[in-house]
């Protein structure tokens, strides 16, 4: 069909000449209502991404000096991030005169990934970046899904997941 006829009868139907395949010998083009075909071309993206699981880099930030309850409660936080199935990142942060005593944020580091070493791999281990010490866990693979009580989490082991993070407990000795 000519170009200016096919303008013609998408004009009288109040739609519009869309180029659906431009590199194919003549090009081909469809009357249809574009901002329709947008909306529902949209509609199906957002419906394949609700499908997907994000795998994110969480971040959970502590303090060198942390009280025992708000380690608790922060330790309880990454396991549920840790059974969603994201990546963690711990952080500490030194202020002013924290930064000369990095050992205490390793000791916190190391109690969070001791507690959670059942659950968890440690994908990069802790380094100092600026006044932040840092460190990455993951879950492991033998991890449980999300349980129904956390004393089922505390009761069941992965032997796997462990050696890394105990590896890293003996290197810091």
């Amino acid at each position: 069909m000519d170009v200016r006829r096919a303008l013609e009868l998408a004009r009288d139907a109040d739609v519009d000449l869309v180029e659906v395949a431009p590199n194919s010998d003549p090009p081909v083009c469809r009357i249809l209502d574009y901002g329709k075909l947008r909306y529902l071309t949209s509609k199906k993206e957002r419906e394949s991404k609700k499908g997907q699981k994000s795998n994110d880099l969480r971040e959970v930030r502590f303090r060198p000096n942390i009280g025992t309850h708000d380690l608790d409660s922060k330790t309880r936080k990454v396991r549920e991030l840790i059974l969603d199935g994201s990546k963690v990142k711990l952080t500490v942060r030194f202020r002013g005169r924290e930064a000369a005593h990095q050992q205490l944020g390793l000791v916190v580091l190391k109690r969070v990934a001791d507690e959670l070493k059942d659950e968890v791999k440690l994908e990069k281990a802790p380094a100092l970046e600026g006044r932040a010490l840092s460190m990455i866990l993951i879950p492991s693979t033998s991890s449980p899904q999300k349980p129904d009580r956390p004393e089922k989490a505390q009761q069941k082991t992965a032997d796997t997941a462990g050696q890394s993070i105990e590896d890293l407990a003996n290197a810091q000795t």
